[in-house]
């Protein structure tokens, strides 16, 4: 069955059967999928395709599509930066069945997708969910489309509402670097759930405000990170993602 789905800007694809094979990496605050392995590739592969991407201080949702196929070759997702509440949190919308497919453009033109603003996560933050906003949560969603491996479109009304990711923790890395292949250590998967905590809301707030309690948090994770022995480049993943908060509050 043929699946159109529209995009910010009425910009629409059609779904297809041939889902990118390309392993995504979890930077912290971007999941990307495509195959770039620095800054220069990167470059390269923007110019060489169309879609939605970034423009100076523009950071929409990145999808980029093959000219002459018009077949979706790569995207970058934005994390958002507030997280729903707890209140809201217990509404993560229940997941329709997953189909696995890729995207073909209707037509060769650039559009712009604007990131998601809501994060919500389930227990152990086993599925990072972004959606466009809260509004989404009030009606089912419709379709999940599996772009890539643990990585899907959200469809609500026939227009994509969000993503998610799918074992994050799996996919940490940092820079341009694959994910490392060996199985992410429990410790690594208790330290991912801290430190989203401490980035996002409402513990974010608490930090911002000098709350002791969740400067102690932040203290903590940054030195267990630090010490930790195993899974050394996850950690490092994590480090990067609380070193902000870490270099803002830290000290305090």
């Amino acid at each position: 069955m043929t699946m159109k789905l529209s995009f910010d800007g009425d910009w629409r694809a059609t779904v297809t059967d041939d889902p990118l094979h390309v392993t995504p990496r979890f930077a912290g605050n971007s999941v990307y999928v495509a195959d770039y392995a620095n800054v220069k590739e990167r470059e390269r592969f923007l110019v060489a395709t169309f879609g939605s991407k970034e423009w100076l201080w523009d950071a929409p949702d990145t999808l980029r599509f093959a000219p002459d196929s018009r077949k979706l070759v790569g995207a970058e997702l934005r994390m958002p930066y507030v997280s729903a509440y707890h209140e809201t949190s217990v509404r993560v919308p229940v997941m329709p069945a997953l189909r696995q497919g890729g995207l073909r453009a209707d037509e060769v033109r650039d559009f712009r997708h604007e990131m998601c603003t809501v994060l919500c996560r389930a227990p152990g933050d086993a599925v990072l969910t972004c959606l466009r906003d809260l509004d989404v949560l009030d009606e089912p969603l419709e379709a999940c489309i599996g772009i890539a491996p643990d990585v899907a479109l959200l469809v609500q009304h026939g227009t994509v509402v969000g993503w998610n990711l799918t074992d994050p923790v799996r996919y940490l890395t940092t820079g341009f670097a694959a994910p490392d292949p060996a199985p992410p250590s429990d410790t690594t998967r208790r330290l991912l759930n801290e430190c989203l905590d401490l980035i996002t809301t409402p513990v974010v707030d608490d930090l911002v405000d000098g709350e002791p309690a969740a400067l102690a948090r932040l203290r903590a994770a940054d030195e267990a990170l630090r010490n930790q022995q195993q899974d050394r480049h996850r950690a490092d993943a994590l480090l990067d993602l609380i070193a902000t908060m870490v270099e803002d509050y830290g000290n305090w």
